[in-house]
C-alpha cells in the first residue's frame, strides 16, 4: 500500500488544519491507518489511529479533545483534522499503514509510511 499525504501548512495558534492521506493499492484486511508526528532531533511520536473497517480509535493524550482521525473509505482517504492548534504541534505529520489488527502506538508496527507533510504553527 501506498501513502501520500497532504494538507500540512502554516497556520496561527488556535487555528485549525486538516491532512489527508491517500492510500493506493491493495488495501489488505485487517488494516489500520495512523498518524505520527516528528521533530528535529526529537523520536516518531503517535498521534492517531484507527481502524480501515471499524470504529476503533486510539488517540495521544496530547491530542485528544482537539485532533479527530477519520476515514473515507470510497475515496481510500484518511484524514486528520486538528483544532486549536498549538505551537507544541508543530511537526512533520506521517500516515502510515499497518496490517496488525488493533491501533497501535508504535511505529514499528506500522510497515507502510507516507513522506510527511509539514505543519508549522506560529504565535
Amino acid at each position: 500500500v501506498q501513502l501520500q499525504a497532504s494538507g500540512g501548512g502554516l497556520v496561527q495558534a488556535g487555528e485549525s488544519l486538516r491532512l489527508s492521506c491517500v492510500a493506493s493499492g491493495h488495501i489488505p484486511n485487517p488494516w489500520i491507518m495512523g498518524w505520527f508526528r516528528q521533530v528535529p532531533g526529537k523520536e516518531r511520536e503517535f498521534v492517531a489511529a484507527m481502524s480501515w473497517i471499524f470504529d476503533t480509535t486510539q488517540y495521544a493524550d496530547s491530542v485528544k479533545g482537539r485532533f479527530t482521525i477519520s476515514r473515507d473509505n470510497a475515496k481510500n482517504t484518511l484524514y486528520l483534522q486538528m483544532n486549536s492548534l498549538k505551537l507544541e504541534d508543530a511537526a512533520v505529520y506521517y500516515c502510515a499503514g499497518s496490517a496488525i489488527g488493533v491501533p497501535s502506538t508504535t511505529p514499528y508496527q506500522y510497515g507502510s509510511w507516507g513522506q510527511g507533510t509539514l505543519v508549522t504553527v506560529s504565535s
